[in-house]
């Protein structure tokens, strides 16, 4: 039987089956693109078809693809059921990971060689030899990265750091932890999930040393996330560091393959323009980002109030640091990803904290124009960098710079675009409202396409374009397909995040749209709204949330129902209920709280209650610290508000969330009863923050429409 094509409609299914079985339609879709440095080869991790659940390692060349390692012919399940390393099941909650099997790889300098991990064993495969062979290795792996030439692999197990001959041999450890609570190699929960550190060591290009971040978070407070479904089964302890208290204790070290290291001594301060406020702090705290180049290890630390930031070369030899570039800003620090970077033209590359977020090639003293909004620094071939930028906040493009062309723009049409490079190859990865691409250029020409068979949802979403009240909010309106002009009064659905680090209102083809439709097709009109703090426009818009993250983004929300309401009269503005998760969630908890005016009901996911039970990097960038900036806290807390609703509420929340932990709803919870509140709360067993698992995600959909429409219907008229 073949695989559906990005065509197929599955035949008497409804769209929040499908969302489940697709995985949000995450399914089938090419992902961790790689392109090796003479353009002939692209690397990607994919599933089969738009139902397969079990990804693969695949192999695009000659202007074909053929799958280089099956992870069912090694031995996967083809339910995706693993023993997977507890290490790796944080990774890969860390990194929302939605599928089975080969989900992550590294290669070679030359991408000859790819590496992953397999239930926890090492597997390496050529993209020019035979079928992919397992590497014995002294314990369940995680993170397994070739070395440049390929000849020996680096991995952590049990947090220790070893490197293993490709043919098993001279398997040995190069750190060991000194504690318990100690890693190399691995990022401790703030490096993964707020800083977004990707990676936590590097090799050296000549394969000779690594630059190894240990972590010990034997200092930070301990919680325990428990399944009360199933009360056999101990709590898991994870180490999280709550707003005010102590991080895990980062240091950096060059290790080489003869167990031989020197520890980099990084600045214990920013002593130096650091900027004045109530709070600062500005001992070097984070390690953001780190690497090796031909030019010698580096690494971008910042402080705790994430108000100024190092970039450091590193001496191999002994360990010592030059400053490379200072960073500082009055609110707090966004940096780029991808960046920094160096080129032998541009010099160092490295994000611009004024007016627009861009980038400056420090070579050159150039930056991008102001107006164009960077998001991402993809790489560079020779003296050409690429990265991707908007102009207009709902799209994002594929730029290139150097000191010759200037700044050109590879992608047209309205949409989501990204890249990966190598040698003369761009291959662009396009999401439009139409569908999604792959395309493979090479020297600027068509040279095939990697095939995207990922499912279209049943319902096609029709969202409208708006750019509504003073602040020009962008926003998407959704509206039944049904609908007639004049016909009929239409209830309101705004389903909105909101908050900092995603937007909602883009050109693509995304889950959000076809569920937004779908409740649409309900009898909606749903509105989605990116307020103040979202991405996408310029550090104004970004910082107008300093310390204060709630107040700001529900007046966005209500004044974007009013001018919508203004444009389509027969929006019913007596009847409108708000929806989301984690954030999203967030929002809508408080808007019914803080404004009942305009929204008479909400459903809640997964929603951060009490901000002071949140990471110390993510909430004290816009709050500051809790001890002196108590206000701030207080003011943005649902919890300290909850006697103020008068509202229907429904919270949801995964008993297993190590992200927003269930304590959050459950504090909400017993507030809310305490003032005599009555409210809906309902516990997701044994769920965490990504909630995909059919049999929920779908009849939770279900579930939050029943409530608001009889939350709604309530008020009719």
């Amino acid at each position: 039987m073949s695989a559906p094509g990005p065509d197929h409609r599955p035949a008497h299914e409804d769209l929040p089956l499908q969302l489940a079985r697709t995985k949000r339609f995450t399914l089938g879709v090419p992902g961790r693109l790689a392109v090796s440095p003479d353009g002939e080869r692209v690397l990607f991790v994919r599933t089969g078809s738009g139902r397969s659940t079990v990804s693969g390692l695949w192999l695009h060349e000659d202007g074909t693809e053929r799958m280089l390692a099956d992870p069912l012919a090694l031995g996967a399940a083809a339910d995706g059921a693993e023993e997977i390393p507890e290490a790796e099941l944080v990774r890969r909650e860390r990194a929302r990971e939605q599928s089975s099997g080969i989900v992550a790889y590294a290669t070679d300098a030359a991408v000859r060689t790819a590496v992953f991990a397999l239930s926890g064993e090492v597997w390496i495969v050529r993209t020019d030899g035979p079928a992919p062979r397992r590497v014995p290795t002294a314990g369940p792996a995680v993170t397994p990265r070739p070395s440049p030439d390929g000849s020996r692999i680096a991995y952590v197990t049990d947090g220790a750091l070893r490197v293993v001959n490709i043919d098993g041999t001279d398997d040995r450890a190069l750190a060991e932890p000194e504690g318990p609570e100690v890693t190399y190699g691995l990022a401790d929960h703030v490096s993964a999930e707020s800083v977004h550190r990707a990676h936590s060591f590097w090799w050296s290009p000549a394969g000779d040393a690594l630059l190894v971040v240990r972590a010990d978070t034997t200092p930070v407070q301990r919680w325990y996330i428990s399944n009360p479904a199933d009360p056999t089964r101990p709590p898991r302890a994870v180490r999280y560091p709550l707003a005010g208290t102590v991080n895990a204790e980062l240091s950096l070290h060059v290790i080489r393959l003869d167990g031989t290291r020197v520890e980099v001594g990084l600045p214990a301060r920013a002593t130096t323009g650091h900027p004045a406020a109530d709070w600062t702090d500005p001992a070097f705290e984070y390690v953001v980002e780190a690497g090796w180049d031909g030019n010698g290890p580096f690494t971008v630390v910042q402080t705790r109030d994430q108000r100024s930031a190092h970039i450091l070369s590193i001496d191999p030899a002994t360990g010592t640091t030059g400053l490379l570039h200072h960073q500082q800003e009055a609110s707090w620090l966004e940096f780029v990803p991808g960046s920094p970077l160096r080129t032998a033209a541009c010099g160092l590359v490295v994000t611009t904290q004024e007016g627009t977020r861009g980038l400056r090639m420090t070579g050159t003293s150039v930056r991008t124009p102001e107006g164009m909004y960077v998001r991402a620094l993809l790489g560079a071939v020779g003296d050409r960098v690429f990265f991707t930028a908007s102009e207009d906040p709902t799209e994002a493009h594929v730029w290139t710079y150097d000191p010759e062309d200037g700044f050109v723009r590879l992608t047209d049409e309205p949409g989501v675009h990204t890249a990966a490079v190598g040698g003369g190859t761009v291959v662009l990865d396009s999401r439009t409202l139409d569908g999604h691409t792959v395309t493979v250029l090479r020297d600027g020409k068509p040279a095939g396409r990697i095939e995207v068979p990922a499912e279209r949802p049943v319902v096609e979403a029709r969202p409208r374009f708006l750019t509504l009240g003073e602040r020009e909010l962008r926003a998407a309106l959704y509206l039944p397909s049904s609908y007639e002009p004049g016909a009929a009064r239409v209830p309101v659905v705004v389903h909105s995040y909101g908050g900092p680090g995603l937007q909602t209102v883009m050109r693509t083809r995304a889950w959000y749209h076809a569920v937004n439709q779908w409740y649409a097709e309900q009898g909606f009109a749903v509105l989605s709204v990116d307020g103040r703090g979202t991405p996408g426009r310029d550090r104004a818009w970004e910082t107008a949330i300093h310390h204060d993250q709630l107040l700001p983004a529900i007046e966005d929300q209500a004044d974007a129902v009013r001018a919508a309401g203004a444009l389509f009269p027969d929006l019913d503005l007596g009847r409108v209920a708000i929806r989301g998760w984690s954030f999203g969630g967030y929002l809508a908890a408080g808007a019914v709280i803080h404004r009942p005016d305009v929204f008479h009901a909400a459903v809640a996911g997964a929603p951060p209650t009490d901000l002071r039970l949140y990471d110390t990097h993510w909430k004290e960038r816009f709050m500051g610290h809790p001890d002196v900036h108590h206000d701030h806290y207080e003011r943005c807390s649902l919890v300290a508000h909850a006697h103020k609703l008068t509202r229907p509420l429904m919270l949801v929340h995964g008993t297993a969330d190590d992200n927003v932990v269930v304590g959050h709803t459950l504090r909400l919870s017993a507030a809310l009863l305490a003032a005599g509140r009555p409210h809906t709360v309902l516990p997701l067993a044994d769920a965490t923050h990504l909630v995909t698992r059919e049999g929920v995600i779908d009849s939770l959909l279900r579930l939050d429409l029943d409530f608001i429409k009889k939350s709604l219907n309530s008020r009719a008229t």
